[in-house]
């Protein structure tokens, strides 16, 4: 038999049931900076000692702890904060111990209390801890408390702190070479932060490949003229860190960058990880692709999908580490043109080890930096790709349309909100789902109000304020005359856009718009109405939208006393700017197809 090897005993007190912590402390929680991480803990120890904890923290990069006070809540569970201010990785621990005076009061008090007259023993062990040579009841009971004996810690557990608008942003996605190229896309930027976007999303801005380019509608084969697919990357004018000169030049992508910045605006760029037959990396590094045992190259494919345009690196390639350096290296040229916010096309499909060094890479110097996942799988892959590293991701909100599908979503998204962070796009190049088919304009509107209103981060792809919604066949998503295979005459005047500029103003003047975690739905005693309240401190709002983009709906929406509202309030419609009383029970609900009511408390 051995005894423990320790010259001290070990501590005697018990700190379990750390929150906040992702898998054991394996993964950071997500938090935005000018957030508080709040910090619990069940902490105690044997006998009846009375205990002091904190939390201790400090951010990357720093070696002095800052320290919070934990106070106690009640059955040994304990609570307490700390401010996380900047982007980057912040660390923290718990920390307890023993308060040997305050316990050395307590048992004098309660000696007192009970009459008991000879305490000198007690006084002269009381003198000896405060370091008295003498120490009366009285001199005793107020001794300062504070004493720390005994302590213990947790394991240290890491916050992922990234700025606002990896939690909070409107997005809107277009492809510049419709809308006249960088310069053209510039001069609407006083229009874009009118309307108020956040982001301007922008697919692969790179030199296209002129091997197996697309044709209109995904042909095979291209016509005169055609450009070709944008994911295409690479050519003889350069690959990922270089620009598609029909777009511009580099110095005009940099001016974009800086104005859209004066204006409140981000533009994000496509980062996606493969080349066209063209792209300088397939001569200068062929080992970097994968190849059948006759020496072709593979393109890529996603059955029945084939994309003869394009070949996937080889993440298994014996040069595995020169290729992970080259697209690190890609990011941080970016990031050195005044890119910031990254949307990186199908992550899932690529290591995520990868990722996760990458990302710790590049925040590592730029803590700034936002990726967005475009990661429509598994949910397990969706969150094990946020907990490597990525701020956003795309989520199943599109095919999510009925009730109790979206009450299933949300309920999945707040299950995952310590790590995971929805971007809610109603529609993309690649998806119009049937909804948006059969439902025409009353269901655009629909759909933009639960985009916007549901979760801080939602965007719409260009033609989405249009009601574009022609598939190119029956049954499919994908649509007719598809932008990503032709150049389209674009322009900013869609009529559905003063509905945007209402929702992103709405959401802007509204915190409560600003979370995901703090929605409650409401009973409406009618499928097709959806309704749900927001609420953060005294700002309070109540969306009610009509499912139905062919009918008139009429229900209730129940506000539950639990609510804290009064009897009777005034609403004010965010949509309609009209007010109304609201109250405490049912309220009756007529909205036209794909109408909505957002409601504000007026306190």
């Amino acid at each position: 038999m051995s005894l423990p090897k320790t010259t001290k005993p070990p501590p005697r007190i018990q700190i379990l049931e750390v929150r906040p912590q992702v898998d054991c402390g394996r993964h950071p929680v997500k938090r935005v900076a000018g957030e508080r991480v709040e910090v619990t803990a069940r902490i105690f120890r044997d006998g009846h000692d009375a205990l002091g904890a904190a939390v201790r923290y400090r951010r990357a990069g720093t070696t002095r702890w800052q320290e919070a006070p934990l106070e106690p809540r009640g059955n040994d569970h304990w609570s307490g904060s700390f401010l996380v201010d900047t982007p980057g990785t912040w660390s923290f621990r718990v920390e307890a111990w023993t308060d040997r005076i305050a316990s050395y009061q307590d048992e004098i008090r309660r000696k007192v209390e009970g009459g008991q007259q000879d305490l000198a023993s007690e006084l002269a062990e009381g003198a000896a801890l405060v370091g008295r040579p003498s120490l009366t009841a009285q001199e005793a009971l107020a001794a300062p408390a504070g004493d720390r004996s005994g302590t213990a810690s947790s394991e240290v557990y890491e916050v992922d702190v990234d700025r606002e608008l990896a939690r909070f942003g409107s997005w809107y996605e277009l492809f510049p070479r419709s809308w006249g190229g960088f310069e053209g896309v510039r001069a609407l930027l006083p229009d874009f932060a009118e309307l108020g976007f956040d982001v301007l999303y922008l697919p692969p801005i790179h030199p296209i490949g002129h091997t197996n380019r697309k044709g209109r509608n995904n042909a095979l084969v291209a016509g005169p003229g055609d450009p070709g697919s944008p994911w295409a990357i690479g050519s003889e004018q350069g690959g990922h860190d270089a620009i598609d000169p029909a777009l511009g030049t580099l110095a005009e992508f940099e001016r974009l960058v800086a104005d859209a910045k004066e204006h409140g605006i981000e533009i994000a760029i496509d980062f996606a990880i493969q080349c066209s037959p063209d792209h300088p990396w397939l001569k200068e590094h062929p080992e970097w692709f994968n190849r059948r045992p006759d020496g072709t190259l593979k393109y890529a494919e996603n059955p029945p999908k084939r994309y003869q345009d394009i070949y996937n690196v080889n993440f298994e390639s014996e040069d595995w580490k020169g290729l992970w350096a080259a697209l690190r290296d890609i990011v941080l040229t970016w990031v050195e043109r005044g890119v910031t916010v990254f949307r990186v096309d199908n992550p899932h499909t690529k290591p995520v080890p990868f990722w996760e060094w990458m990302i710790r890479e590049v925040r590592r110097q730029h803590p700034d930096v936002i990726f967005l996942a475009e990661a429509f799988t598994r949910p397990a892959m969706m969150t094990t790709l946020a907990k490597a590293g990525f701020a956003q991701s795309y989520t199943y909100f599109t095919w999510k349309n009925t009730r109790w599908e979206l009450l299933e979503f949300m309920g999945q998204l707040l299950e995952w909100k310590e790590i995971y962070r929805p971007n809610v796009f109603a529609n993309t190049p690649d998806i119009l789902h049937e909804y948006l088919q059969h439902g025409g304009r009353a269901a655009f509107e629909a759909r933009l109000v639960l985009a916007a209103t549901l979760s801080p981060t939602y965007g719409i792809y260009s033609g989405f304020e249009n009601a574009e919604n022609v598939p190119v066949r029956e049954g499919s998503e994908e649509y007719l005359d598809s932008e990503k295979y032709e150049v389209k005459r674009r322009s900013l005047d869609g009529p559905l856009l003063p509905l945007v500029a209402t929702l992103n103003r709405a959401r802007r003047e509204n915190p409560a718009l600003q979370r995901l975690d703090d929605v409650a739905f409401l009973e409406t005693e009618n499928d097709q109405l959806f309704a749900y309240r927001k609420q953060i401190g005294d700002n309070d709002v109540i969306c009610v939208v009509n499912l139905d983009p062919s009918a008139t709906q009429r229900g209730v929406c129940v506000l539950p006393a639990s609510t804290g509202l009064p009897p009777a309030y005034r609403v004010r419609d965010l949509i309609l700017d009209e007010e109304w009383t609201w109250h405490v029970g049912r309220n009756f609900v007529e909205l036209a197809p794909g109408k909505s009511h957002l409601l504000k408390v007026v306190r």
